[in-house]
């Protein structure tokens, strides 16, 4: 199971997805997850030019922006909509805890 939390500027995202080595569905949601997770932190601050602290690790990362700009409010809006999308559509693999 993923654990993912939310809060106001930013995420943490913990564990994996998959159930054993051969789990097709479990590595397609970690895929997601993971293609997601980079996606914002890169445009956060490769793109958008805000600072964060990001921490990552092998099924883990955690990213907090020191002072979000209206852009990466709106990035971060959106990994929370996809993020619980992933948990609607697959409840047994990823769990979102919205801390805002």
């Amino acid at each position: 199971m993923t654990c993912v939390r939310i809060f106001k500027d930013g995420f943490s995202v913990k564990g994996h997805s998959t159930v054993n080595c051969e789990d097709l569905e479990g590595k397609l949601v970690c895929s997601s997850i993971s293609s997601a997770t980079y996606l914002v932190a890169n445009t956060i601050t490769d793109v958008i030019g805000d600072k964060a602290e990001i921490k990552e690790a092998d099924g883990e990362m955690f990213l907090k922006v020191e002072k979000a700009s209206d852009k990466t409010r709106v990035m971060l809006d959106g990994f929370k909509l996809h993020m619980e999308g992933l948990q609607q559509q697959y409840s047994d693999r990823i769990k979102v805890y919205v801390e805002v």
